[in-house]
């Protein structure tokens, strides 16, 4: 079967058969080494290190607006499960976290100053630690997408729905490509997405434990 997706001039093919892409993720979803490395290594962040840094940026947060330093929104997990993701606020706490006609929620929510130094190095996205100790994420696999997101991105995209074949990571493939986040122009932003979504089949497709550490080798570095 060849998967392609619905871009006009910009088509980008990425072809392999659904029994093999599905065999793969069961491979990885079954794998008691990466289950085993996800909580360990979750465990002793959330022990060792979240357990200092999480007053110190949740007090930053504070200092600058009111309400609450993490935040809890639905994402699309394994097999298009919802989920409650964590995360750190990082916009005005009287703001709506999605405008309806718009993909870029950084273009049309304020952010905050906290929140520009965290989203710039990704200190965000530390609480989802909580979700891989929970085992509703990976260390390493697609990142999950907020559900208004998802919707948007379906409509061009034809095989968004086969990153959902294994658990999403707080880091991956497209991530230390630098495919991260959406730009403002939309035709380029299309291309993009399609762009993080076949680095999340390529993943699927040659995953390994040895595979998943040079990811976060490379991500830390990042």
């Amino acid at each position: 079967m060849v998967r392609k997706s619905n871009l006009s001039s910009n088509t980008i093919y990425h072809s392999y058969t659904k029994e093999v892409l599905q065999t793969k993720a069961l491979q990885i979803n079954s794998n008691a080494y990466k289950r085993i490395f996800d909580f360990l290594f979750s465990f002793f962040f959330l022990l060792f290190i979240f357990s200092w840094l999480y007053p110190i940026i949740a007090i930053a947060i504070k200092l600058e607006t009111k309400g609450l330093a993490m935040f809890v929104q639905e994402r699309i997990g394994l097999n298009g499960k919802i989920f409650k993701c964590y995360k750190f606020r990082t916009l005005h706490t009287n703001q709506k976290s999605l405008d309806k006609d718009s993909l870029f929620l950084s273009y049309t929510v304020p952010v905050t100053k906290v929140g520009l130094f965290l989203r710039k190095y990704n200190l965000d996205e530390l609480p989802q630690f909580i979700n891989v100790l929970k085992g509703n994420m990976s260390i390493v696999g697609p990142r999950p997408h907020a559900i208004a997101f998802h919707k948007v991105y379906a409509e061009y995209v034809e095989n968004i729905n086969d990153r959902l074949l294994v658990k999403p990571g707080i880091t991956g493939v497209a991530q230390i490509k630098n495919l991260r986040g959406d730009v403002e122009d939309k035709e380029q932003n299309k291309i993009n997405i399609q762009q993080r979504v076949n680095c999340d089949i390529e993943y699927i497709l040659t995953w390994s434990v040895k595979k998943d550490l040079i990811i976060i080798f490379k991500t830390f570095f990042k």
